[in-house]
């Protein structure tokens, strides 16, 4: 079986904040990290090889040179070769774009069974580009994948839900996308980190994937982020303290000073 795993380098969401005039993000001495959602997509791909060696995993990711160290990360985590799509063309590309840069790389890679993605990016939260790469290979689409089972040609997988979940039978090949429940994301071993860099890691550009100009990054992004913000702090919560009688009487109180009722 051959898995591809369709992975990001984003900034640490807890260390971002926001130029108050620009009214963009300062990317600027914020780490960058593995999506977590994909590295639960990786797992579960991992796990898969665990119990079947003939496995092989691919990781592919879509951004600029230093995203490859991310890719050593994955390798060290178990995987089996790695592909940095790479070019000048492909900046400023939103999910649409994104989207089919990444679907020319899994045609161009071939005879993928599976596919495999987070629900979404920590620096976007969109979650479209994973149904957008299945749209554009003509792949049946899961999303919210809390368990896999793959029985033959086709798999079982349990999609999450707001109070439980619903069990979906979907042929191979087909596209996945992680949530957490999927699987806790594995360490590095020291072995492994050594095995990471001493692989090559492919380096794909627009030419290699046959795409035009007009196909990629900002030229082909119908979306435009005109400004970002932080939301205002909201006031502090007030807690009753006290019987259940007196503290419904307090709030009915608080209630109607503020003309709610």
């Amino acid at each position: 079986m051959k898995i591809v795993v369709c992975a990001k380098q984003v900034p640490d969401t807890t260390e971002v904040r926001i130029d108050p005039v620009k009214g963009t993000l300062i990317r600027e001495g914020v780490p960058s990290i593995l999506n977590p959602d994909d590295a639960n997509a990786l797992e579960a791909a991992l796990a898969m090889k665990d119990q079947n060696p003939d496995t092989e995993v691919i990781v592919v990711t879509m951004g600029p040179p230093q995203a490859q160290y991310m890719l050593r990360e994955c390798l060290a985590m178990g995987a089996d070769s790695a592909i940095l799509l790479s070019d000048r063309a492909f900046g400023g590309a939103d999910t649409w774009a994104t989207s089919h840069t990444i679907a020319a790389a899994i045609k161009k890679i071939g005879n993928v069974d599976l596919v495999l993605a987070g629900r979404q990016a920590i620096d976007g939260d969109t979650a479209q580009v994973g149904p957008q790469v299945a749209m554009r290979l003509g792949l049946p689409a899961v999303t919210y994948v809390q368990n896999i089972e793959i029985e033959g040609d086709m798999a079982k997988v349990q999609r999450q839900l707001e109070l439980g979940y619903e069990v979906i039978e979907v042929k191979l090949p087909c596209l996945l996308t992680a949530v957490k429940e999927l699987g806790e994301p594995r360490y590095m071993t020291i072995a492994g980190i050594v095995d990471a860099y001493e692989k090559e890691i492919t380096l794909w550009g627009r030419e290699d994937l046959g795409l035009d100009p007009s196909e990629c990054g900002l030229k082909a992004s119908p979306t435009r982020v005109f400004r970002s913000f932080t939301p205002p702090v909201k006031g502090k919560g007030e807690i009753f303290t006290g019987t259940a009688d007196g503290m419904v009487r307090d709030l009915m109180v608080r209630l109607k000073e503020k003309h709610y009722i």
